[in-house]
């Protein structure tokens, strides 16, 4: 067992329940668990070993704040807790977070929920339990719920024009995502994870690009779910065109009914537009939509990486419950010196987006969204004492 000394440093900005990874090289060869703390009160954090990184979330730090941490490597570690996934095939992934379910990973075509056209999250659970997406059209029996779209399912990766292609809708000669494998299923105490290839395919089966998806569930505070979607388009068929339409959502979710923005919730982006009319294909670093659902106020918040293609990224949410990031439809928005947002990843390149999804109590303010963007952009800083 070896011990070292972490610092963080929190920047210009205050932190609260941050991930935080920091690479320790060989230090972690052979090793397979830690145990961390705070130096100077041995308060415990739970830690957890991904390669040459020891992952960890910061409890908080003030602005300009350091912290000393202190790592054990091969001690056994702080366990309370964590995210846990279990494979149920045809029912799907499940995940739970600190014995609690947060959501089901929908993606095989058979099954309680078949994916049909590709995979989805549902339901997805956000804070006090509350169900964060519409029912339909998974199920038909809640009342009031509206039944328009039946392609909208939970939380889901989609686009309308691949190669030719309608990857986003189930209408006639619509195409396929395809589940091939797992090449990565880890349950711990800071996250869980997967990392599934899939084939995009025409309807006849032809395929127009391959994906790689990377999901990452942290374990947060009851009050609070993040979930990180990592999609890497690879153009192993030739290239992959992706065509100018509004009709898609790289990284999409269906709101329950009762937070629709026409049924009263909001949209809000971090540009300060409030509505469908001030946010619809206007580019911002965020987006949130919020509202009533099961007797409380919750809302959920897509969050663009500054890596990402066309940061910051137009949006395609509508009044009706619908949100998702769209960065090539620029002809619909008409908000960007961009008169054609068509984009093509040649032959043997690859495109990659990251979005991190925070489900919060409130609104965007009482959630903080701004702060939980600005650390996911720009996270504190880590490193060992040499």
């Amino acid at each position: 067992m070896s011990t070292l000394e972490l610092i963080v440093n929190a920047g210009r900005h205050a932190r609260y329940d941050t991930p935080l990874r920091v690479n320790l090289g060989a230090k972690l060869k052979g090793q397979s668990q830690a145990r961390l703390s705070e130096a100077d009160t041995g308060r415990p954090i739970p830690a957890q070993i991904d390669g040459e990184d020891l992952v960890f979330i910061l409890p908080a730090a003030g602005a300009r704040e350091e912290r000393r941490l202190k790592a054990e490597l091969g001690a056994e570690g702080y366990r309370h807790g964590g995210v846990k996934l279990t494979d149920g095939g045809a029912e799907g992934l499940a995940v739970e977070i600190n014995g609690k379910p947060f959501t089901t990973y929908r993606y095989l075509p058979e099954g309680t929920f078949p994916t049909k056209a590709r995979p989805f999250f549902y339901p997805v659970l956000g804070p006090g339990g509350v169900g964060m997406t519409r029912n339909f059209p998974m199920r038909g029996d809640v009342d009031g719920e509206m039944k328009d779209h039946p392609h909208h399912r939970g939380l889901w990766v989609a686009f309308g024009e691949v190669n030719g292609t309608d990857n986003w809708s189930e209408q006639k000669e619509h195409g396929f995502q395809k589940h091939q494998a797992f090449a990565e299923l880890a349950s711990g105490p800071v996250f869980g994870r997967f990392t599934e290839t899939l084939h995009w395919t025409s309807h006849h089966g032809k395929k127009d690009c391959e994906e790689t998806r990377r999901v990452t569930v942290w374990t947060m505070p009851q009050d609070a779910r993040l979930l990180d979607l990592e999609v890497l388009f690879r153009a192993t068929d030739g290239p992959i065109h992706f065509g100018d339409t509004k009709e898609g959502g790289i990284c999409a979710i269906r709101v329950p009914t009762t937070m629709d923005g026409n049924k009263g919730g909001t949209i809000e982006n971090s540009a300060g537009g409030v509505g469908e009319a001030e946010t619809w294909g206007r580019s911002a670093h965020w987006v949130d939509y919020h509202g009533p659902a099961e007797g409380q106020h919750v809302g959920v918040a897509i969050l663009d990486h500054p890596l990402n293609l066309r940061h910051p990224q137009p949006w395609h949410v509508r009044d009706y419950g619908l949100f998702g990031a769209n960065p090539f439809g620029h002809s619909y928005y008409k908000a960007s010196l961009l008169e054609n947002g068509a984009h093509t990843v040649e032959a043997g390149a690859s495109l990659a987006f990251r979005y991190r999804v925070f489900f919060h109590r409130g609104d965007a303010r009482r959630g903080d969204v701004a702060s939980r963007w600005h650390d996911y952009a720009f996270p504190p800083t880590v490193k060992p004492v040499e």
